[in-house]
């Protein structure tokens, strides 16, 4: 299978990560997102949202990062990221949407203005847009917090793709200064995930 990607993209981690810890072999296609590869017709003809990843399995065309995710966990049975119990795939596909509804868009505020804007040469962080956004992030980070007091992961005693899916937007934690320093549940289970085999070999490296 082959997967188009901008290896800075949280999404494409979250796909990496579940395809490393699987030992399932992707090929991956480089998408120049600066030079804007991902806005031309062709692409577009793939995914017309102009976004990253995109699964292409022979004739097949998956994207959106939840879907692709679970569809490489299926590919290898039994395994605990995507049990096969549909109460258990409910929980965690629960929390996968739970992560790209509300904790996704309250961590990239933080992204975009501490680390991508520096990036890109478009000037400082606006502290007031920062400001505003820290309510949302907050409410968000408490749920996480709230439920990783009651389960060493995110849907269980069990690694998942939730866990993946609410961690990719963290691997710029330190770089965007998303402050989690209250939610120390958070920092040991994000201290679990970054110190998995897959989450460290699938650095980006630009």
């Amino acid at each position: 299978m082959k997967l188009l990607m901008h290896p800075a993209s949280p999404n494409v981690r979250a796909v990496l990560v579940t395809a490393a810890h699987l030992d399932f072999p992707l090929e991956c296609q480089h998408i120049d997102a600066m030079a804007g590869e991902q806005s031309l017709p062709n692409y577009l003809a793939i995914n017309p949202n102009g976004l990253f990843p995109v699964l292409v399995d022979e004739d097949f065309v998956l994207w959106e990062t939840v879907p692709i995710m679970q569809y490489i966990a299926a590919t290898r049975p039994g395994n605990a990221l995507w049990p096969p119990d549909e109460r258990r795939r409910a929980d965690i596909c629960r929390w996968q949407c739970w992560s790209l509804a509300h904790w996704s868009p309250a961590l990239r505020v933080y992204i975009f203005e501490n680390y991508f804007k520096r990036l890109k040469g478009m000037g400082e962080p606006n502290p007031e847009v920062i400001q505003n956004g820290e309510p949302n992030f907050h409410r968000f980070a408490r749920v996480l917090n709230d439920q990783l007091k009651k389960t060493a992961y995110v849907a269980g005693a069990a690694l998942t793709l939730a866990d993946l899916s609410a961690a990719s937007y963290l691997m710029y934690s330190e770089s965007a200064q998303i402050p989690l320093q209250r939610y120390s549940e958070i920092q040991g289970w994000l201290r679990r995930i970054t110190a998995l085999p897959a989450w460290q070999q699938t650095e980006p490296r630009y």
